[in-house]
């Protein structure tokens, strides 16, 4: 069973699953001209958001350890950068998986003139402390390197926040791993914190299928 919605000349016609949600946009058909009540579509194909997430995946892991290297430099010059990094006093990154931008560097760099707070999720929520490396647990949540629960860090403290992710739009949209720990996180009253996304460029793409709840970076850093 599928829902269709029509509308005029020039607008989308969106054919969704009304049977799985999770499916999203999967077809969306656009009304390029009306004809005695006939109308002619171009079609388009979306992906859906698992479909993009192990399309991305595979991309990011095949590159070479010096390329990733090379456009992670890029992409952490571009944040440095920004004028609201250099406004910033707490700054929030995250310790890199192996398919992500690395951002070793930058946290080395970074933690010698900014207080540094990384991620921790507890339970179904998602928190930052503050970072030591020599107190990081190695083996933290979905194999992620995360902070010791000592000196939790505020949202509203947060002046910068490096967010990543699967995929992102030049406008911002982002498409994260699935759990909405991210999105929940910058949903929070007073949380006001410049987020900028970091990706490869190739992560960069010109649609994605959006939820309500997902919040829009404030700029992208993609190592272009």
């Amino acid at each position: 069973a599928y829902e269709i919605s029509l509308g005029l000349v020039g607008s989308e016609m969106c054919i969704r699953d009304s049977v799985c949600a999770s499916a999203k946009i999967v077809i969306v058909c656009i009304i390029t001209t009306q004809n005695n009540s006939k109308f002619t579509l171009k079609i388009r194909h979306f992906m859906t958001k698992t479909e993009i997430r192990k399309q991305m995946k595979g991309l990011n892991t095949a590159l070479s350890s010096e390329q990733r290297e090379e456009l992670s430099a890029r992409i952490f010059n571009e944040a440095e950068r920004l004028p609201a990094f250099a406004r910033a006093k707490v700054v929030a990154l995250f310790a890199s998986l192996k398919d992500e931008p690395l951002t070793a560097p930058a946290l080395e760099r970074w933690s010698r003139s900014k207080r540094i707070v990384l991620p921790r999720v507890e339970g179904d929520i998602m928190r930052f402390y503050d970072y030591d490396p020599a107190s990081m647990n190695d083996s933290g949540s979905f194999g992620i390197s995360e902070p010791e629960a000592t000196a939790l860090c505020r949202p509203e403290e947060i002046d910068f926040i490096i967010v990543p992710g699967v995929a992102f739009t030049a406008a911002g949209m982002r498409l994260g791993r699935g759990k909405g720990f991210y999105d929940k996180y910058l949903s929070q009253p007073g949380f006001r914190a410049f987020k900028a996304g970091v990706c490869y460029p190739h992560q960069v793409v010109e649609e994605l299928p959006a939820d309500p709840f997902d919040v829009p970076v404030d700029h992208l850093c993609c190592g272009r």
